[in-house]
């Protein structure tokens, strides 16, 4: 899309994704940039990210924005000794040369981290929470889950529509639990991304197995439903931890799906993040694109196979 190196696309990015930094001092189970990790230094989930000179990348993501081609950056910053100096660093630079929103995905320790960030030009900080759950965040992340959330809440009042997070589905939590902590994060006024596990070669969690795709088709169009104010946990029925009934009819659903916008990529806006979760070969657990109407019937038709209508 930069123009910066050959390659085919099948579904173009309409966001700049850029990671700064080296291997990351902390240790997720699933990352490919965790500390102990033995994936490829490039890499980050299933993306390659190779090195260009700063000024030039600038440059062509100003071109880009221009051309209507690209509609936002994101840096994804691991962490280390002095990242947040160079985040500071880098998000300033690119405003100067670009003018498109910016956002930063990072783990900021406390509120003056992220008041920094928006100061130097980003629209959006996003500190990912990913677990569902207290045992999960334990299990894969590591440190404490309770600090996140409560620099999340903390920083959703004071810079209110400027934070976000993301959860990931198929770390162990059930599709009761990711709900109930993706309307909490809603209801805090928080800009939700939503991924699904991929295991990834090199990392602790190599050998897992990526959510069943009728599971997550049913978290993505809950999370979808919060969102639009069309639904609450509260009115919906769980079996076992499984999302059975979204207390509406199947016709109510079919109409409100209609499109499947749903089952397209969450986060923030102009956010596709192409084949991320999963091979371009497919299942797509993120559709990058809108969907034809056909896709989207069929994906409608499917979920609904799966309810107790």
């Amino acid at each position: 899309m930069l123009g910066l190196c050959p390659g085919a696309l099948d579904a173009a990015p309409t966001t700049a994704y850029l990671m700064l930094g080296e291997r990351c001092v902390a240790d997720c189970a699933f990352c490919a940039q965790a500390r102990s990790s033995e994936a490829a230094a490039d890499r980050l989930s299933r993306v390659a990210w190779p090195p260009f000179d700063a000024q030039r990348v600038a440059q062509a993501i100003a071109e880009a924005h221009a051309r209507g081609e690209i509609g936002r950056a994101c840096f994804q910053v691991t962490h280390g000794a002095g990242s947040h100096a160079s985040a500071r660093q880098a998000v300033a630079a690119l405003a100067q040369a670009a003018d498109l929103p910016i956002c930063v995905s990072i783990a900021a320790h406390d509120l003056e981290e992220i008041e920094a960030l928006l100061a130097a030009g980003a629209q959006r900080v996003t500190i990912a929470l990913d677990a569902a759950t207290p045992q999960v965040y334990a299990r894969t992340k590591g440190g404490s889950r309770e600090r996140t959330w409560a620099l999340l809440q903390a920083g959703a009042g004071r810079f209110p529509g400027r934070l976000g997070t993301h959860l990931i589905a198929g770390l162990g939590e059930t599709e009761e639990e990711l709900l109930n902590t993706a309307q909490a994060l809603l209801r805090l006024g928080l800009t939700l991304g939503l991924f699904a596990f991929t295991p990834v070669r090199g990392t602790r969690l190599a050998g897992a197995q990526p959510p069943p795709l009728e599971s997550y088709r049913r978290i993505q169009a809950g999370l979808w439903l919060l969102k639009e104010g069309l639904g609450a946990i509260e009115a919906w029925r769980f079996e076992g931890g499984r999302l059975v009934d979204y207390g509406a009819t199947a016709e109510a659903l079919a109409l409100w799906l209609a499109g499947g916008d749903a089952f397209r990529t969450a986060g923030c806006p102009d956010c596709n993040r192409p084949y991320y979760n999963e091979r371009p070969s497919g299942p797509l657990y993120n559709y990058p694109r809108r969907l034809t109407p056909d896709e989207a019937e069929g994906e409608i038709a499917a979920l609904l196979r799966t309810l107790a209508l």
